[in-house]
């Protein structure tokens, strides 16, 4: 039984899902205007982790999960000026970037990934049915959505009306009736990315998307909805909104999941701020994705993470030490405490607590798989040994993945060639596969036995 903390209902509740076999999962995803930081990749490796949760419990083939792109925004704009570009320029860079950073975090692709500039056509939809229904109206080439008109907002955030309305930061505009009301559509000014409406050329606003995204690709009401704590107002306030004027009261969200967020020091990690690290940077310092990935997964979801070097040299000491008692084994079955541990509110300390207790191989290598450890996340690493020599084997798919030997074998056949490399006498070939491997974190160590390796 998966139980999960419902942010609407302020407690933990047991996760029964609509329709078993098809459970449906909506996360906000990002906006590609710049290179994603280690905040950003942490609802991204949370909701990977609950998605595997989820396929373990009621089977691979039972949820449909969707995190959507945004890629038509004000920053985006911006930048794209900044660089004298079109839009889709910075977006498909970025996005590219922005798999490229979760990938080496082992974060599978998700399901579907709704980009905004698609969803156009349903937005307008949902925009005609909210002026139809008397919860929004035009004004000005805008068109906003009209808070008083839905008595029950502000369910989602429990703020009154004052805070909410400074929580919001909410743009004063002679076009408004009431200062709480937020933007469903703005007017796109020459030369700047917009499409036809029955308001005037524009763009959506931001809220707008998400709510027409989930009916058009998962339906009116969704299982599970998930984010970062700093989405909950307004963004998620708003959504909540929107979807339920449009659908006559039915809710967006049977479940309401929110993560905390990373910090620096006193303030949460962001790019406004400035005060961020990227996974990139992380990467190209020599930290492997799945280091990253534990780091991530060190605190519980819903509390304050601060990133810090002993965090990350904490990981990958227990990464190393995971890795020297899995061995080569194969996956076993799960062990109960990790998956109890998990089921709590995916409580990830507990499972990481429960899974350092572990020594038979095949049992510590399947439950670490259900985290997303040991051998899940090795592409990361194997994509910077690919130049090494001897590694033929190393080679990206067509579709973009790495096709590769499983990591212990391939350290394996570096002993071995090392091994015959002294046997006849090759002792600068053995000295070079050394040095090769401990550069990318391998060390080989010599005793009676015959040679062993572990991570560095």
């Amino acid at each position: 039984m998966i139980r999960l903390h419902d942010t609407l209902a302020r407690e933990k509740r047991e996760f029964v899902p609509a329709d078993q076999e098809r459970i449906t999962m909506y996360v906000c995803g990002p906006t590609v205007y710049g290179r994603a930081h280690i905040g950003n990749a942490r609802p991204a490796v949370v909701f990977d982790t609950l998605a595997r949760l989820i396929r373990h419990e009621f089977g691979q083939d039972s949820l449909v999960y969707a995190r959507n792109v945004t890629d038509v925004d004000d920053k985006i704009i911006a930048s794209a000026e900044a660089e004298g570009v079109e839009p889709s320029v910075v977006t498909e860079r970025y996005e590219r970037f922005y798999l490229e950073d979760m990938g080496a975090l082992g974060v599978a692709p998700p399901d579907i990934a709704p980009h905004a500039t698609q969803e156009i056509g349903p937005m307008i939809a949902m925009i005609e049915r909210l002026i139809e229904r008397g919860n929004a109206y035009g004004a000005e080439g805008h068109v906003l959505f009209s808070v008083p008109s839905d008595p029950d907002y502000g369910v989602l955030s429990k703020r009154d009306r004052d805070s909410m309305i400074a929580g919001a930061r909410v743009e004063v505009a002679p076009y408004k009736r009431d200062p709480a009301d937020f933007v469903l559509w703005k007017p796109s000014s020459e030369g700047v990315i917009g499409w036809d409406s029955p308001w005037g050329r524009g763009r959506p606003g931001w809220h707008i998307e998400c709510s027409a995204m989930i009916q058009a690709h998962l339906g009116q009401t969704i299982d599970i909805h998930g984010g970062g704590l700093d989405l909950i107002f307004p963004h998620h306030e708003n959504e909540i909104a929107q979807s339920r004027c449009a659908h006559g009261g039915a809710p967006l969200a049977r479940y309401w999941v929110h993560n905390g967020f990373v910090d620096m020091g006193a303030e949460k990690m962001s790019k406004s701020l400035g005060n961020i690290v990227t996974p990139a940077e992380l990467l190209a310092q020599g930290h492997r994705g799945e280091t990253l990935r534990l780091a991530l997964l060190s605190a519980h979801y819903r509390q304050p993470l601060p990133w810090t070097e002993t965090l990350v040299a904490q990981a990958k000491a227990t990464l190393n030490g995971l890795y020297r008692r899995a061995g080569d084994a194969e996956p076993g079955e799960v062990d109960g405490g990790v998956l109890e541990a998990l089921s709590d509110d995916l409580n990830t300390p507990l499972a990481m607590a429960r899974l350092n207790q572990l020594n038979e191989p095949a049992t510590l290598k399947a439950s670490a798989k259900l985290l997303g450890l040991l051998g899940d996340t090795e592409s990361g690493w194997f994509g910077r040994v690919a130049s090494m020599s001897g590694t033929a084997s190393l080679k990206f798919t067509a579709a973009g993945t790495l096709s590769h030997v499983p990591l212990p074998e391939f350290v394996a056949s570096k002993i071995a060639e090392r091994a015959e490399a002294k046997k006849n006498g090759d002792f600068a070939t053995a000295d070079r596969i050394r040095e090769q491997l401990k550069a990318e974190g391998i060390v080989l160590e010599d005793g009676p036995g015959g040679t062993t390796w572990r991570r560095e």
